[in-house]
């Protein structure tokens, strides 16, 4: 039996996905520039080395029967040659190629026939001033590479804006994106397996504050026609990617009721965490069947509400966590802290689930939650 996965990425992700693989008989090595890493911890075997390392990667391959990644920093053309060489990856290269350059990733939407937001590449402050005549104040300057949790955006409000924009993003290769006046954000978490089945999980909520994701309701309290539009179109961006593995699909509401993809993750999204307690099959159990070619498993929800509240770093330093006990004393409240050493400002340090009855019965428990945790 072929039982051996690599992950590029022993961050949570790739944490998350070993518990899964492990309860499903798998073993599991991962590559992770940081010692003890978050996987690094529970897994077999730890590579130290950065997630585009050639010579790390070839390591990996060589004790791999099947071959994922948790960050879209993993080395695409390594992992394209390793394929051709016959070693099952997945996502695939190609696809990973695609989402990992967000402007290229916005041209391949758009010629699929998938809704997005306008946008334009550009390079100096003379080529934003001259898209700013098209689409107006305010618009989002966006790194095209390696960009993050708003870590790779600015917004320009003015033309006098755009200066600080790009010094905040200097250095880097960028592209201009219309402003979306959105009434939600939205999420949908999709899964394909080797054989081409495809398994979609329920519409959520995304709540963000500082462009990184604090809060997902499941289900998302919005109309139905908005939930099937939202579903279709994941379905629909799912049937035009390569390779198999779960995805994270984030998406705009717009005042009219339309939607828009924002962005699109080839792996397990923050948006799916709900998923280990209230759904059948967790997204990370789903990926991991979905990489080996397993049957996907059922995305029903087994209670009619969930939110997940992510735990954020409040300060620089050793990790101390505090409050334990009173968050487990809460029915329906799960906790995961995802071993990190240190606690940094903003950073994602772990996550609270609380399932319930309805979405303001469990928001008011998450909430409350939260501010009983520091870490």
């Amino acid at each position: 039996m072929k039982n051996r996965i690599g992950i590029v990425g022993g961050g949570q992700l790739g944490r998350m996905m070993a518990f899964a693989a492990k309860q499903l008989g798998f073993t599991v090595s991962v590559i992770d520039p940081t010692s003890k890493s978050p996987a690094g911890q529970v897994v077999d075997y730890q590579i130290v080395a950065a997630y585009n390392d050639e010579q790390a990667i070839r390591e990996l391959a060589k004790i791999s029967d099947y071959l994922t990644f948790e960050i879209e920093l993993a080395n695409a053309a390594v992992l394209d040659d390793l394929a051709k060489k016959g070693l099952s990856i997945h996502p695939s290269a190609k696809t990973l190629t695609i989402i990992k350059d967000k402007f290229g990733q916005k041209q391949f939407l758009r010629q699929a026939g998938i809704p997005v937001a306008d946008f334009e590449a550009v390079e100096t402050k003379e080529d934003i001033e001259t898209v700013a005549k098209k689409f107006g104040y305010p618009m989002v300057l966006k790194a095209r590479f390696d960009a993050y949790d708003g870590r790779g955006n600015a917004v320009i409000r003015n033309a006098k804006g755009i200066e600080a924009a790009l010094k905040k993003l200097s250095g880097r290769k960028l592209y201009v994106e219309k402003n979306v006046s959105f009434t939600k954000e939205l999420a949908v978490v999709v899964a394909r397996n080797t054989k081409g089945e495809i398994a979609i999980y329920p519409v959520v909520e995304t709540i963000h504050k500082n462009n990184i994701c604090h809060l997902v309701i499941a289900p998302a309290p919005i109309d139905q026609k908005i939930a099937t539009k939202a579903s279709k179109l994941a379905r629909k961006t799912m049937q035009q990617l390569q390779g198999a593995g779960v995805f994270g699909i984030e998406m705009f509401v717009t005042k009219d009721g339309n939607v828009l993809i924002n962005e699109i993750a080839p792996r397990v999204h923050n948006s799916g965490h709900y998923t280990t307690e209230a759904c059948v099959t967790s997204q990370f159990e789903q990926h991991i069947r979905a990489v080996t070619g397993l049957p996907l498993g059922s995305t029903k929800m087994k209670m009619p509400a969930a939110v997940m509240i992510n735990i954020l770093g409040e300060r620089t330093g050793q990790v101390d966590a505090k409050g334990l006990e009173k968050v487990l004393a809460i029915p329906n409240v799960s906790v995961h802290i995802y071993g990190k050493m240190e606690t940094k400002l903003e950073r994602k340090m772990g996550h609270i689930t609380v399932i319930g009855e309805t979405v303001a019965e469990c928001l008011l428990i998450a909430k409350k939650s939260r501010k009983l945790l520091s870490i």
